[in-house]
């Protein structure tokens, strides 16, 4: 079935359907990453979006039980340059196709996603749309044109939890497949703004044990539960938006904090610090930083459309890693109180493992504190 992708700048780009047929409108990105599309599928951080993956041809492994990073899919759309509609993999349970099918989730193929990638570097991230349905590229040009941007959305209110949770699962092992992590020395509240499962593994195999709790937890009673240390989840959205650093800002100095991609821009926030978005953000698994301490350079996971003001924080923290393609914040630390965060995903390991010792970090501030 044929189908559209349009811009909001009116450029048009003529493919076929896969996934669900109908109409879906977000942020147009694209993701870099040549692995882990259910990943990227299933990371509450692309709430909103429209993401086209570069590397051509996706599919080939289906989509399992084990590799989601939350309840469900939270991508608007996804656009490829040829999908594969029958899988090869031991723990393929069904086709990326049936997938976005039952999710009803619209896909575009066939289109060039070079030229579209190309474009969006050139003219910066914008709102977009698929549909089998309005095949008039004028029509979608002005649906997409009328959609809210990123900048003022609290998309963080559409993926956090509602209910606390506690998390025991460990990370992954061939054998066994996840099994529920053993021995925990320190209790961590874990702030959902769209937080990851994988990162939720890494802190309970660190010996976390690990309470959930929704975006607008207040302060007191995230400490009346008494943890040894707050975590600041990834998100979606503008990060200077809601309460959400108004309620860190109440956190800092009672316990030691860590947070990641929208937790590190919120924690950028809650120190007075201040954000700006991104032309067309860091999205995918190659991204080179260098940590200023050690020098050394780490290949990193990345998805994020806004980055903190360094000069804005000048003051209060220190610039700890640097992103070597555009010198933009990559971590920061406070100048006397145990807190630090960073911007991109340790515990996506593209590394694969150059970054895990963040979390021996996060121990080592809880031991002290």
């Amino acid at each position: 079935m044929k189908a559209l992708l349009t811009l909001a700048d009116g450029t048009t780009f003529e493919g076929t359907s896969f996934g669900a047929r109908g109409e879906a409108g977000g942020e147009v990105v694209f993701n870099t990453s040549m692995t882990g599309y259910q990943e990227i599928l299933t990371d509450p951080s692309y709430c909103g979006q429209l993401v086209a993956m570069t590397y051509p041809e996706i599919g080939n492994v289906g989509v399992n039980d084990e590799d989601v990073e939350s309840r469900r899919p939270f991508v608007q759309g996804f656009i490829v340059k040829e999908y594969w509609e029958t899988p090869s993999n031991w723990r393929a349970k069904q086709s990326l196709g049936a997938y976005l099918r039952d999710h009803g989730i619209p896909g575009i193929q066939g289109i060039d996603t070079r030229a579209l990638v190309r474009h969006v570097r050139e003219h910066g991230a914008q709102e977009g749309i698929i549909s089998t349905e309005d095949l008039d590229p004028k029509s979608l040009a002005a649906k997409a044109a009328a959609r809210p941007g990123m900048i003022g959305r609290d998309l963080v209110r559409e993926v956090t939890c509602t209910e606390p949770y506690d998390w025991e699962e460990g990370l992954w092992d061939l054998e066994a497949g996840y099994r529920k992590a053993s021995g925990s020395r320190y209790r961590v509240i874990a702030y959902d703004f769209g937080i990851k499962h994988n990162i939720l593994r890494n802190l309970a195999q660190a010996g976390c044990q690990v309470r959930v709790v929704p975006a607008t937890t207040p302060a007191a009673d995230a400490l009346a539960w008494n943890p040894d240390g707050i975590f600041l989840s990834n998100g979606p959205g503008d990060p200077d938006v809601g309460t959400y650093a108004t309620t860190v800002r109440d956190l800092i100095g009672k316990k030691p904090i860590f947070g990641i991609c929208l937790g590190h821009q919120i924690l950028g926030l809650a120190l007075g610090g201040k954000t700006y978005k991104l032309k067309f953000g860091h999205h995918g698994g190659n991204q080179p930083v260098m940590d200023l301490t050690t020098r050394k350079v780490e290949i990193t996971s990345q998805n994020h459309g806004f980055a903190v003001d360094v000069d804005s924080l000048r003051e209060v923290a220190r610039l700890t890693h640097v992103n070597l393609n555009d010198r933009t914040v990559e971590g920061l630390a406070h100048a006397e109180l145990p807190l630090f965060s960073v911007q991109y995903h340790p515990e996506a390991s593209p590394g694969p493992r150059d970054a895990s010792y963040l979390f021996d970090r996060f121990l080592e501030y809880m031991d002290r504190s």
